[in-house]
């Protein structure tokens, strides 16, 4: 037991976890920093705030938006071919926006060192949830059979094939064990980084909406692909933070990706591509087919590769939908009487680069 002396000088002192050296700002890093992760400012990173107060201007949900002739068109106006399209395109897209909120909400956050990187990514997580509200929503109000549409990905080779590859490089950086200090770990970490930015999110995503598009050109599906709009402005926001993010580490790591390890990745996801392509357009639609998306896959991807000063994976890939860009440039003015939604952005025009 203490003395009354001894009691007395022990809450007068203060120990050693009572007080702690400022943070500075020079000592922030996007991993393997040394400041406090609990201290927001001074910004490190202005730029990451940024993203966090602009995603924050991006608010919408499922329900705002009229399904009505949907339903009527996907029982009534769609051909089997097209039926097939928009049911596989959701069977795809259900599962990869839950596979990305568990990229950035399990592996990703909990490696940044710098709070205003994290904040971003918690909002990134949200909107992928909400994403997968938005396939919920379109599956359950045409009335599909979900647990036939969810179990696709297992069934349908095509599909399962983009899903197991993204698998893997997530459960590669799921490790409890990996130090990003460490060359090869850090290594890993920066491909499946990259892998989710400029493949998964910034290339599959970014063109895997396009088949929908394509219906809605044509006045068909006009409410799904309205949903899909919102999701392309949200998911262009996840993939150029993250190719910042992986610029950044390249830059205050002194490390670059493996070139045969890079050109692996881009193969693997073009044959990938290529497979989902034959199998979800193998009957083409009106105005768009096998080809045209994959070969604006490959446009695309050599767009994401430039963004990170890396090589063309496809030289002299065509831009097949020169529309496609246009999807994320949306501007709600539609009455209250057509949708809920009066403006997708509250806060002015968006600036995505």
């Amino acid at each position: 037991m203490l003395s009354w002396n001894d009691e007395n000088t022990a809450r007068s002192e203060p120990r050693a976890a009572d007080a702690a050296e400022p943070v500075r700002v020079e000592d922030k890093r996007v991993i393997n920093g040394q400041a406090d992760i609990n201290q927001l400012a001074p910004f490190r990173y202005p730029w990451a705030w940024e993203y966090f107060l602009k995603a924050n201007k991006n608010h919408w949900t499922p329900v705002d938006i009229n399904m009505s002739q949907d339903v009527h068109d996907y029982h009534h106006r769609l051909t089997d071919t097209e039926r097939h399209v928009y049911e596989n395109v959701l069977a795809y897209l259900t599962t990869a926006d839950i596979l990305a909120m568990r990229n950035i909400g399990l592996a990703v956050m909990e490696k940044m060192s710098a709070p205003e990187l994290q904040i971003y990514q918690a909002r990134q997580v949200y909107e992928e949830s909400m994403h997968t509200w938005a396939y919920q929503h379109c599956i359950e109000t045409i009335g599909l059979e979900q647990s036939e549409i969810y179990n696709r990905y297992r069934v349908v080779p095509a599909i399962h094939r983009k899903i197991a590859l993204s698998n893997r490089r997530l459960d590669a950086v799921l490790r409890p064990d990996i130090d990003l200090t460490e060359p090869e770990a850090l290594q890993e970490f920066l491909m499946s980084y990259l892998f989710f930015a400029a493949v998964f999110e910034g290339s599959w995503f970014y063109n895997g909406f396009s088949p929908i598009f394509s219906l809605q050109r044509r006045g068909l599906m006009k409410g799904t692909a309205e949903q899909l709009q919102y999701i392309m402005r949200d998911e262009v926001m996840h993939f150029t933070f993250g190719m910042r993010v992986v610029r950044q580490i390249m830059q205050e790591e002194g490390v670059r990706p493996d070139p045969a390890a890079v050109t692996a990745m881009w193969e693997e996801a073009d044959e990938a591509e290529r497979a989902y392509a034959d199998y979800l357009l193998g009957d083409p639609i009106l105005g768009y087919d096998a080809d045209m998306h994959h070969e604006q896959f490959r446009f695309v991807a050599n767009r994401r590769a430039r963004k990170v000063g890396l090589d063309e994976p496809f030289p002299g890939a065509r831009n097949a939908l020169p529309w496609l860009d246009e999807q994320a440039n949306l501007r709600k003015e539609k009455n209250f009487f057509e949708t809920r939604v009066t403006e997708y952005q509250t806060g002015g025009a968006l600036s995505w680069e």
